[in-house]
């Protein structure tokens, strides 16, 4: 298994500048900045920036979505012609985060609302079909499991999207530069949670058992594993193993490091908590920072990651990164697009993913 999957990473994935589209809020000094620093550092060309104009809050009404991102950015991909030629799309800070529910959405998996990054992966067959997809609940990724696929149009009729963003524009630019250095070397570090009852643990072993030994740390014990040293990714339960009381895991992470964790509201926000929040429990809502006292996404940004995953509300567990799909992926040299929508299960739903779609850790032992 382990050689098919280097043989497809090498072979299948596509990582060409000139299948990004960049995705800009002029609105927003802080999306204008990322977007002339990633079009600098990766060469985007001009025709595949696309500028639009929207509200600059993290939360945008269904409305005012619809026309003032997803039909501007239909209208840049129609305008120069790219509709077919673009598969991966890279929204900047600045650009709302997520997609208000309707009042009468309904709950849970019938809730209408949705990162914008997942609706937008969506764009793709909309446009093709001539109508919009149903916009309750999640999607089905037809990308999801697909190995030994090469990811293309109209095959796969969607577009994989990830966002450049982090607390502030240093922590963006330092993300790109990472992921312009990334190199296939470091420890996949894999920590289970006790007691060992969840079926994500199971996920994390396959991972393990999928990567080479020497490669993985694996942690089925009560402790979480902190500190660890040449890091290049990272699989866990976050914030929701009642083990852990630090916000920061105190990681050393090489250049290209991604981190993925089972946890509903790590990307809920983009602003920076006090230096002195910690992570908390729902009982004590009086220590949440923005409605929320799970851990962040942006966190491990801020301590050095390349790359992370999130969810802006509840994914519920099945919809979130599966690591068993992502960390081989990753390690057989695709890139960091699409080693996460092999990952995911539905788009139209909760999922964002932080980091250049571009990274690439090169094929092992480069």
């Amino acid at each position: 298994m382990l050689v098919i999957l280097l043989v497809a990473g090498q072979a299948l994935t596509a990582q060409s500048v000139a299948n990004v589209l960049l995705v800009v809020n002029d609105a927003s000094k802080l999306s204008r900045d990322i977007g002339q620093y990633y079009a600098g550092k990766r060469g985007v060309p001009t025709r595949n920036v696309c500028h639009i104009r929207t509200i600059e809050t993290e939360t945008i009404p269904r409305e005012q979505y619809d026309r003032e991102i997803s039909a501007a950015i239909t209208g840049c991909l129609v305008r120069n012609g790219l509709t077919d030629q673009i598969l991966y799309m890279v929204t900047t800070g600045g650009i709302p985060l997520r997609i208000a529910a309707t009042a009468a959405s309904g709950a849970e998996m019938a809730a209408d609302n949705a990162a914008v990054d997942s609706e937008l992966a969506l764009l793709y067959s909309d446009m093709k079909q001539g109508h919009a997809h149903a916009l309750k609940g999640p999607a089905l990724n037809p990308y999801f499991g697909q190995r030994e696929a090469k990811f293309a149009h109209p095959q796969f009729p969607i577009y994989m999207v990830t966002r450049l963003a982090a607390y502030d524009l240093a922590g963006v630019r330092a993300l790109i530069d990472r992921g312009l250095h990334a190199a296939n070397q470091g420890k996949f570090v894999i920590d289970l949670k006790s007691p060992d009852n969840e079926e994500g643990n199971s996920w994390l072993r396959q991972a393990a058992n999928m990567l080479p030994k020497d490669r993985v740390i694996l942690d089925a014990s009560d402790s979480v594993l902190y500190d660890q040293t040449a890091v290049i990714a990272y699989a866990g339960w976050g914030s929701n193993d009642p083990h852990r009381h630090r916000r920061f895991l105190g990681f050393h992470w090489l250049p290209g490091a991604i981190a993925t964790e089972f946890v509903s509201t790590n990307g809920r926000t983009f602003q920076r908590p006090p230096d002195n929040w910690n992570i908390s429990d729902w009982k004590s809502q009086k220590l949440w920072f923005v409605g929320s006292p799970q851990t962040l996404t942006a966190d491990y940004l801020l301590e050095g990651a390349t790359a992370a995953t999130g969810h802006v509300d509840e994914p519920f567990l099945a919809m979130t990164p599966h690591p068993e799909y992502l960390f081989p992926a990753y390690y057989s040299g695709r890139n960091l697009a699409e080693s996460y929508y092999l990952s995911i299960r539905s788009l139209s739903w909760q999922n964002i993913a932080i980091g250049d779609p571009l990274c690439s850790l090169g094929p092992p032992g480069r």
